[in-house]
């Protein structure tokens, strides 16, 4: 199948989405989409798959003129659209959710056996270790990936458009993702594919075609390109993909973990950071980063050994409340599920920590909520229209802005940024960093937990390096590689670090505290 589109234009009020837009895509063939937040590419996406209307322009498919008033119309023409919020049911099994929502019927019962054999037989010719049975709960986030795709072939789909499909994968999922891609590669289905990650799309992709501002910038063979050369077309100017970090003067410590253990996902953790230091903590699946810090604030109550120490002063916060009076501030991962709110304003969004502060007895001062907010909307450069709208009307970098301000103005000594960049693009990524650096340089102790080796070379003083659960090493100056922290994580040494001091270690490269 060839899949043609040609001078797609939408608008939203007055807001210009896309404007004359060309796109194509030929079976066996994997195009990357590629464009800041708000370039338009979802919508173009939207547009194809039949959940919007174009307000001009035509689709073709193998040269015929179609049109696709619904997402069944879209379906039905044999194109499938697998969002980065995935439409399985958790509490279903995994054949269910083949065959939802149209279960055949033997007589007035669901044909089990049928759809247990159907998506066996599926899955055995695209070498997927999946059990049909198991309920989709069970499964990690890379498995259902693949039961997405899997199931979009079970609907003859010869069009794939997958949105960020890596987003929220750890290294051994993408692979697992990719490996699939492949695989669909070889039976000739196309497939566009939709991220920020370059490194993903020069290894992936045979084209690229980016969007800027809702207009056709560029597109091409991915062979010839570079990364620096797509990020450029992104944004629209020169951006460096390799930027290093030049750390700064560090004031006094502010927050120490003495010997922290909770028996499951962290074991005799200790730590220190320092007043305008950016800490990185780094690792591969299971290596406990995101366990350890949410017990520190508290989200998981005090279900832990050891101390935590903020100034010199033992604290046990047992709840997030309680942390942020001890000076904590905690951005999660995954922002659309653990911290925005889709259905309060950008403002509220932005001031949720400390809303209690705009009451005047019964009254709720809306005049000084909105000035703290608007300070934060300068110093972070929030990009919106009016305050008042849905945070859901913001791009991702901007709404990551948002989940920032809220922790800002409840003036945290420490910032704790679980994967901070998470779905945002090129520019609005350096932005991110620029504002961290920012934040450290006033004084603020900035913990970045990423799995990214770039994003802590470009934006940390030193990173700690986590091994199951375990702090394996640390890296710092010339150390601070991809390769010291893949050895390190992979479990290459087995040195554990004390909380300061340190010596280092020849064979891996990094420095061992």
């Amino acid at each position: 199948m060839e899949l043609s589109v040609k001078g797609i234009c939408k608008s939203f009020g007055a807001g210009n989405v896309l404007d004359g837009v060309d796109f194509s895509i030929r079976g066996g063939e994997i195009c990357a989409l590629l464009g800041e937040n708000g370039a338009g590419k979802t919508t173009l996406m939207n547009i194809i798959g039949g959940i919007l209307p174009a307000d001009a322009g035509e689709i073709r498919i193998d040269g015929r003129l179609v049109s696709f008033p619904t997402p069944a119309a879209s379906r039905q023409a044999g194109i499938a659209f697998i969002h980065q919020e995935l439409n399985l049911v958790n509490d279903l099994t995994v054949y269910e959710n083949m065959f939802l929502p149209a279960f055949p019927h033997k007589g007035p019962f669901l044909d089990r056996r049928l759809m247990i054999d159907k998506t066996r037989s599926l899955f055995e010719r695209l070498g997927l270790d999946v059990d049909p049975c198991a309920t989709v709960d069970t499964l990690d986030a890379s498995y259902k990936q693949t039961v997405e795709i899997a199931k979009a072939l079970m609907e003859d789909a010869s069009v794939i458009i997958m949105d960020e499909p890596t987003a929220s994968l750890t290294a051994a999922e993408i692979e697992r993702v990719f490996g699939m891609m492949e695989k669909l590669k070889q039976r000739g289905i196309a497939m566009i594919f939709i991220s920020h990650k370059l490194d993903e799309v020069m290894r992936i992709c045979d084209r690229y075609t980016v969007l800027r501002n809702g207009t056709l910038v560029k597109s091409g063979p991915v062979s010839e390109v570079t990364p620096r050369q797509l990020a450029s077309y992104m944004v629209g100017r020169d951006v460096s993909l390799t930027k290093q970090h030049t750390p700064a003067a560090c004031g006094d410590e502010v927050l120490r973990l003495e010997h922290l253990s909770d028996g499951t996902h962290f074991r005799d953790v200790s730590l220190s950071v320092r007043a305008g230091e950016v800490l990185g903590v780094t690792g591969l699946l299971g290596d406990g980063h995101s366990e350890l810090f949410g017990s520190v604030f508290g989200i998981w109550g005090s279900r832990y050994t050891g101390r935590i120490l903020m100034d010199g002063r033992e604290i046990r916060p047992a709840s997030p409340a309680e942390a942020v009076a001890c000076g904590l501030a905690y951005l999660p991962k995954n922002r659309k599920e653990n911290a925005v709110i889709p259905d309060m304003s950008i403002v509220d969004n932005g001031t949720s920590v400390t809303l209690t502060a705009y009451r005047k007895g019964p009254f709720f001062d809306k005049n000084a909520q909105g000035t703290v907010f608007a300070g934060q909307v300068d110093d972070l450069k929030i990009k919106m229209s009016d305050r008042d709208h849905l945070i859901t009307t913001l791009s991702g970098g901007n709404q990551q802005k948002v989940m920032l301000s809220r922790w800002l103005i409840a003036g945290p000594k420490v910032l704790i940024l679980d994967n901070p960049t998470q779905g945002v693009d090129v520019g609005a990524k350096e932005e991110i960093y620029t504002i961290i650096e920012t934040l450290a340089s006033s004084g603020i102790a900035v913990i970045v937990l990423s799995a990214e080796a770039q994003e802590i070379i470009r934006v940390c003083d030193r990173s700690l390096v986590m091994y199951h659960g375990e702090l394996v090493g640390e890296v710092r100056g010339e150390t601070m590689n991809e390769q010291s922290m893949m050895y390190l994580a992979a479990g290459g040494s087995k040195s554990r670090p004390a909380a300061q001091g340190g010596t280092a270690d020849k064979e891996n490269g990094g420095t061992l505290t």
